[in-house]
């Protein structure tokens, strides 16, 4: 997507973060909408249909979760990337789980911030023309004949082990917190030492260097991500 053709609209009640949101954005040719509150965050959706969302959660008229949950039960697929401070790790795992799509920390660096964007609009694309064979980097999925490939070579996967990964080509791009991910592969909660176990498994199998894996990645405390290359 060309940047020059995307809108992003900010939502936070701090003016300075907002001037410096649209300082970074616009620098980069996003077209950058701005909203100090939820209401009017949720009418700007309504209005302008942007390409992506950038939420604070702490809002002064409603919480950024309630902003998230009137989107997603609206049916709204706008790509969601929170704001959220360094120590609100429930507050990140709660918006994930309601729908956002990622999250950024406070204090955050301009480079994190566009990688970020960029991973949440091409999750937005992922998800608009979701195809049969997902292709990133080294490693393919064929999600109809279930068959994996990594540098060519087909990987065995354990039932277990692909359920996880063709949640994660799925949503490539999203972070999948540790409860979507136990509630759809063993249908409920279950110990996430299990899920972490076969996610180490899995690693072994597609990652070149599963001590630093490219494709899946950890997001601490929170949960896990597939890179879109």
């Amino acid at each position: 997507m060309n940047a020059r053709s995307t809108s992003i609209l900010v939502v936070d009640d701090e003016p300075p973060i907002r001037r410096l949101l649209r300082t970074s954005l616009a620098s980069q040719g996003f077209h950058v909408l701005e909203a100090a509150d939820g209401r009017a965050a949720l009418a700007e959706v309504e209005r302008a249909q942007p390409d992506l969302v950038i939420l604070d959660l702490g809002l002064p008229d409603m919480q950024g979760l309630e902003v998230i949950r009137a989107l997603r039960d609206g049916g709204s697929p706008v790509p969601i990337l929170v704001l959220s401070s360094r120590t609100d790790e429930k507050g990140k795992v709660n918006a994930l789980d309601l729908g956002a799509d990622d999250y950024v920390t406070k204090p955050f660096g301009a480079d994190e911030l566009f990688a970020r964007i960029r991973a949440a609009l091409r999750h937005g694309l992922q998800q608009q023309g979701e195809k049969p064979v997902f292709v990133s980097g080294d490693l393919s999925v064929d999600l109809v004949r279930r068959i994996v490939r990594v540098r060519g070579a087909e990987a065995k996967l354990s039932p277990k082990e692909y359920d996880i990964l063709r949640m994660l080509v799925a949503h490539a791009g999203k972070v999948l917190t540790h409860r979507m991910l136990m509630n759809e592969v063993w249908g409920g909660e279950t110990d996430v030492q299990y899920l972490r176990i076969y996610v180490r498994q899995l690693r072994q199998k597609i990652e070149a260097d599963p001590e630093r894996p490219r494709h899946i990645l950890t997001e601490t405390g929170v949960g896990y991500r597939l890179t879109l290359e």
